[in-house]
């Protein structure tokens, strides 16, 4: 019986110890995730919204993009393009939904790095009938500049 107890006091102490995660996530819960989150949460709404300037007000002033193509530095986005290219895209699309499944959060000394898994889909009549849909797994970086987590790359 004191085995039992001892084994039982020795689990509550390390369960005890152990980092606080959010609820349903292996994230762990401190002030700097949950601003990540939050970050990522105003990107998502801002995408659907199809707001730029939303999206702008997330991008640190360092942005840079390579979308997706590291040799071809002709779709590179950064802080000063980024605007005028979601302006000329946004019109063209209708109906964007958007799910970001946050997997993994680390936080380094002033920098973050988010593993997400993105799933959205769209209309755009002007180049396809149906609707379109892309799933992929994505890292978006952050950097805390004047105590606001900023977007580095990564959308």
């Amino acid at each position: 019986m004191l085995k039992r107890f001892l084994a039982f006091s020795v689990l509550s102490l390390l369960a005890a110890c152990a980092p606080k995660r959010i609820p349903g996530t292996d994230i762990v819960d401190n002030s700097d995730t949950r601003a990540i989150l939050a970050v990522m949460e105003e990107y998502r709404t801002a995408l659907e919204a199809r707001d730029a300037q939303a999206i702008q007000k997330l991008v640190s002033p360092s942005f840079q993009d390579d979308g997706g193509t590291p040799n071809d530095p002709s779709d590179d986005l950064t802080a000063q393009n980024l605007v005028p290219y979601l302006e000329r895209v946004f019109p063209r699309i209708q109906g964007p939904r958007i799910e970001l499944n946050i997997r993994r959060i680390q936080v380094g000394d002033g920098v973050a790095a988010a593993i997400y898994y993105w799933n959205a889909s769209w209309r755009m009549p002007s180049l396809h009938s149906r609707p379109m849909k892309e799933s992929e797994l994505e890292q978006m970086v952050l950097r805390k500049e004047d105590g606001t987590w900023k977007i580095l790359t990564g959308i």
